[in-house]
């Protein structure tokens, strides 16, 4: 199964240096010969779908489609510029995995879509639960709860849900984060939710796990998004920062439970009483945790979605970046453990106007902290054509809308330059890292030639057209090159593009609210229902050694 060359043995002893995780839902790529788990997101328009209704591809015709052969083309063409290993393949294996988990978005997303943050999908975390040296895989789900999945090795897994007690059916969750927050040498759970009560459960070592929210004193009820563990007093105990973006929600419940976006969600950011600000808990040891948000001076203005850690100034303490989805971000200095102060202006003068994801990395090897930020937000507002993916967005929104002068901000993906001395230069059009719709990135060594490469999940789904996941091979420090054409990541197996999204009754009348948002009509010269094939986008990755074979794998949410 592995189509390993001399050269490829060679440096799959370099692998089990280091796993980038982040958080992600739902497909594996194999390194050499991956495994992709391919989640099906399928939902509904008035009633169950059914496989007798006719197909409609939307949009149609799909630039991104129709351009992914000569992508591919133009990719091969490139090889004379790569300095480093490129001759390895990744390959799908998603239907010999045993994995049958299904992503089921909420109403909003989908048969009553409407532009809210629910559309930006879910994550998966990665952790060996039972301690059996394997990595298990937790998927999680807006709609019908979450999954664990079992890794039983050779690249075949169990659905142990029940059994664990993970599943929180009851909920729309978000993201998920493992982390051994007693010091007991297995990994714990977090998970945060929309308005459902965040979620700490505790491992008893053999994957089964406890709530203990409400004892440990962090079950939040809010629009809390992306959490990360740090110990930001060195104490060593792991400390939490929950990220939580704001109100997009009306007090109105869906069909599903679910609460029903604001008309104006994607505008919440102009409106104050709508925030909902990150909080820091300080783990105080015994399963309990204390918010100290206002005793650190931890109150940065914004739409927090996720956030990551590092000794940016070298003083031996985590210092945070704070991603705002909407607005500037703001790096935070840790003061001696005690409080954070806001240093954005200082080290990064400008930031993405739409931020997503973002990545520590040391992408040069001179041992200071770089930053990579995606930005998702400003490809909305243009359509981006294929032959532009790689330049920043020209389109420039309002001022009223962006809050802000528009030279406070970049237009599209950012990578920080650490130059030491407090300094940063913003060199990502120069390393050739920008992209179309990224989303959560992930960072490893993929090619095991000892440089940090990065994997960018990407693509909007419905009602946008198809956009391709990125990988980025590190050219030795002096430029990021596209591979996923050559490393056989694009085109996706079978050459899908689409996946069934919602049925669509033509002969309803009020027309369905759906078709308000479509520049074309699936139901033009046709009556009845039909099934809307959307465009298939990966929003979040991790990368992995999924099957202990020394390299790393990626794992993607589709």
């Amino acid at each position: 199964m592995l189509f390993l060359d001399v050269k490829e043995c060679q440096f799959e002893r370099h692998y089990r240096r280091g796993v980038g995780l982040q958080r992600t839902t739902y497909r594996i790529w194999i390194g050499f010969v991956a495994l992709s788990l391919c989640a099906l997101t399928f939902v509904r328009l008035g009633g169950a779908a059914s496989k007798t209704n006719p197909e409609v591809r939307y949009p149609d015709p799909d630039i991104g489609v129709d351009s992914l052969a000569a992508r591919k083309k133009a990719q091969f063409e490139t090889v004379d510029q790569f300095k480093v290993f490129y001759q390895f393949h990744f390959t799908d294996k998603v239907n010999e995995s045993g994995i049958t988990f299904v992503h089921h978005a909420v109403d909003d997303a989908t048969n009553n879509y409407m532009p809210v943050h629910y559309d930006h999908g879910n994550a998966v975390a990665v952790a060996d639960v039972d301690g059996d040296g394997l990595y298990d895989i937790y998927f999680v789900n807006q709609v019908g709860g979450n999954q664990l999945w079992k890794n039983l090795g050779s690249g075949k897994f169990k659905n142990i849900t029940n059994e664990s007690g993970v599943g929180l059916a009851d909920r729309i969750s978000v993201a998920a984060a493992f982390a051994d927050i007693d010091n007991d040498g297995d990994q714990d759970l977090f998970v945060t939710t929309v308005r459902g009560g965040n979620v700490l459960f505790e491992n008893d070592g053999h994957g089964h796990f406890k709530d203990i929210s409400k004892e440990a004193g962090i079950d939040l009820v809010a629009h809390s998004s992306g959490a990360v563990f740090f110990d930001y007093d060195n104490d060593g105990l792991l400390d939490l920062l929950v990220c939580n973006v704001g109100k997009y929600t009306s007090d109105v419940k869906g069909p599903d439970g679910e609460y029903v976006g604001l008309r104006d969600g994607f505008h919440g950011h102009l409106y104050p009483d709508r925030f909902e600000y990150p909080v820091l808990y300080k783990n105080m040891g015994h399963n309990h945790f204390k918010d100290v948000t206002a005793e650190t001076d931890l109150h940065p203005r914004g739409w927090c979605g996720d956030a990551s850690f590092a000794d940016v100034n070298g003083d031996g303490r985590p210092d945070l970046f704070l991603l705002n989805m909407v607005g500037n971000s703001h790096y935070l200095e840790n003061v001696n453990g005690q409080k954070f102060v806001d240093k954005t202006d200082e080290y990064f003068p400008k930031t993405p106007f739409g931020s997503m994801g973002l990545k520590f990395l040391d992408f040069d090897n001179d041992g200071r902290p770089d930053l990579f930020i995606t930005d998702m937000h400003s490809d909305m507002f243009e359509e981006v054509r294929p032959e532009r993916e790689k330049l920043k967005d020209s389109f420039r929104p309002r001022e009223s809308f962006l809050g802000g002068p528009a030279e406070k901000f970049t237009f599209g993906n950012a990578l920080y330059h650490n130059l030491g001395d407090r300094k940063f230069e913003e060199v990502s059009d120069r390393m050739g890292v920008e992209n179309y719709w990224p989303w959560g990135p992930s960072v490893g060594d993929i090619n095991a030639d000892g440089w940090e490469d990065i994997f960018i999940p990407s693509g909007m789904s419905f009602p946008y057209r198809y956009g391709i996941n990125s990988m980025l091979l590190n050219n030795r420090g002096q430029k990021f090159l596209d591979a996923e054409f050559l490393l056989g990541l694009e085109p996706r197996r079978d050459g899908r593009t689409n996946t069934p999204w919602f049925e669509l009754n033509c002969s309803a009348r009020p027309a369905p609210m759906v078709l308000h948002y479509m520049r074309q009509s699936p139901c033009e010269g046709r009556s009845g229902k039909v099934m809307v094939m959307a465009t298939l986008s990966s929003r979040s990755a991790v990368i992995f050694d999924l099957d202990n074979d020394g390299d790393l794998d990626i794992v993607t949410n589709d």
